[in-house]
């Protein structure tokens, strides 16, 4: 069976340290985040491999609070995945 790719933003970093703070500042204000690793097509020139993972319906709440904080990050990029939660499952 073909998975299906679902879009997702994930929020870049130049370092570990701001994605961690990001993290917690966004459970603060009662938004749900995934720490992830970013994807290579996206990633570019940053040595920081991770991410935050946002869903769609939660990148307003997200843009808010990042304003609100002025917490750091590098980019917010909109990215297709096709991410399967069972895909290490053997039985």
């Amino acid at each position: 069976m073909a998975e299906q790719k679902k879009l997702h933003y994930y929020i870049l970093f130049k370092t570990y340290t701001q994605g961690m703070m990001m993290q917690e500042l966004l459970k603060k204000d009662g938004i749900k985040s995934r720490i992830a690793p970013a994807p290579r097509a996206i990633q570019g020139e940053l040595g920081c491999g991770m991410s935050l993972l946002i869903e769609p319906e939660l990148i307003d709440a997200v843009r808010e609070s990042i304003a609100k904080t002025k917490a750091e990050y590098h980019d917010i990029v909109p990215y297709e995945t096709n991410i399967n939660p069972g895909r290490n499952r053997f039985c």
